[in-house]
């Protein structure tokens, strides 16, 4: 029976694994479809070599670093509980390398290659799992100390802060220092749109990355034994909360409403296992509404240029979910409890006050040394002709 349950464990956070993997496909799409056409292929090998970046980097040390074990043993220690340890790091490194993910959305249309992989390098290798095992491994003491002062732990069973938050917060400093897209902000005051490419792309990674987060939240479980409809039933009610918001807010646009699950699932994950599906249906409404809102204050009025709404979307949304843990997990509004809103208000500080000085620190030194933004020629030309010598449709212009 307990190689049964070894056997079990392994393909339920494989499946897990398998399926997070498959939301890189939707960040692919959601950016692919978001930027000008110029900028598509760019987009799809951003995204597939950050994840190979960050496999290779968290395997090495980002693993080691949250969780305190190394993969430098013999093949035969590996496998042992049928090489569940090996498939543990294989979920929890679809969670790592989405914060490059995240962060490659805001830069979008004209951050040098090179410069971000060795970003992606620094944060999947050292600033995201120092968090990761904080959070999720009680590492340094915080959570003891959080515990005392509080009576609980910090709570985010699926990452609104530990994955999104963190990612959301380390891309704005990103944004900043690369500064808006030509012609995005003009002199006389007027904003150029520089509208989407594709609507029917930006959807389908929309709903790609939909479809795998029930992996990402379910599947946090990490065992079959721990398996919760609730946590099922709960990223149901936020998506389909933060879509209606999105659509009221957002006054039908498209990309408001294909954005409008996305931020009622990062909102939800950090309390999905505590919640009621009402309290879900809330806290995913509320998401929607925080990243219509503001997305259209960082645009249109800050005149920031996060291309994808990183920020709103990931880290103000992942930033309330923290929070909300602590309101709707409460008995009070009819979650199961276990949690207070202080440790919850701790926890998400330190996870966003950690990002920003992340963020700021390894952005700046690459500004200073290397550069980040391609020159004013390669960005008007386009990432994929600048970077990667071919556009998404050569052969149609070819023929013009």
């Amino acid at each position: 029976m307990e190689a049964l349950k070894q056997g079990a464990d392994t393909l339920f956070i494989l499946l897990g694994a398998v399926m997070v993997l498959a939301m890189h496909a939707g960040f692919a799409f959601l950016e692919l479809g978001t930027v000008r056409r110029k900028n598509q292929v760019n987009a799809l090998v951003k995204i597939l070599v950050d994840f190979s970046v960050s496999t290779v980097v968290y395997f090495l040390i980002g693993y080691s670093v949250a969780y305190g074990s190394s993969f430098f043993v013999g093949a035969e220690q590996l496998a042992a509980r049928n090489g569940y340890e090996l498939v543990k790091f294989f979920f929890l490194l679809t969670f790592a390398a989405a914060i490059p993910a995240i962060i490659s959305g805001g830069i979008a249309e004209r951050a040098k290659f090179w410069p971000q992989l060795i970003a992606t390098a620094v944060i999947v290798g050292l600033i995201y799992p120092l968090f990761e095992g904080v959070a999720w491994n009680g590492r340094l003491g915080v959570q003891a100390w959080t515990k005392a002062l509080t009576g609980q732990e910090f709570h985010d069973f699926a990452g609104s802060v530990v994955v999104h938050a963190l990612g959301g917060w380390i891309a704005l400093p990103a944004v900043l220092l690369l500064g808006a897209r030509s012609n995005r902000y003009r002199k006389d005051g007027a904003i150029s749109a520089h509208p989407p490419s594709s609507i029917p792309f930006l959807a389908l990674g929309a709903w790609v990355l939909t479809v795998g987060w029930f992996g990402f939240n379910v599947m946090s479980a990490q065992t079959l034994d721990r398996i919760s409809g609730l946590v099922a039933v709960n990223s149901l009610m936020a998506m389909v909360g933060g879509t209606l918001a999105a659509l009221i807010a957002g006054k039908n646009d498209p990309g408001f409403v294909h954005n409008g699950p996305l931020a009622g699932l990062v909102a939800v994950c950090a309390g999905s296992d505590l919640m009621h599906p009402l309290g879900a249906l809330v806290v995913g409404a509320v998401a929607g509404s925080i990243f219509v809102f503001m997305f259209t204050l960082t645009q249109n009025k800050w005149k920031i240029d996060d291309v994808l709404g990183v920020w709103p979307l990931h880290g103000l949304c992942g930033t309330w979910g923290g929070v909300a843990a602590g309101i709707f997990g409460s008995k009070t509004l009819g979650g199961l409890g276990g949690v207070t809103l202080g440790a919850q208000l701790i926890g998400t500080a330190l996870g966003v006050v950690w990002a920003l000085i992340g963020g700021l620190l390894i952005y700046s030194l690459l500004k200073k040394t290397m550069g980040l933004r391609l020159s004013q020629e390669e960005e008007f030309d386009g990432a994929d002709l600048s970077i990667h010598k071919i556009s998404a449709s050569p052969e149609r212009e070819a023929n013009w």
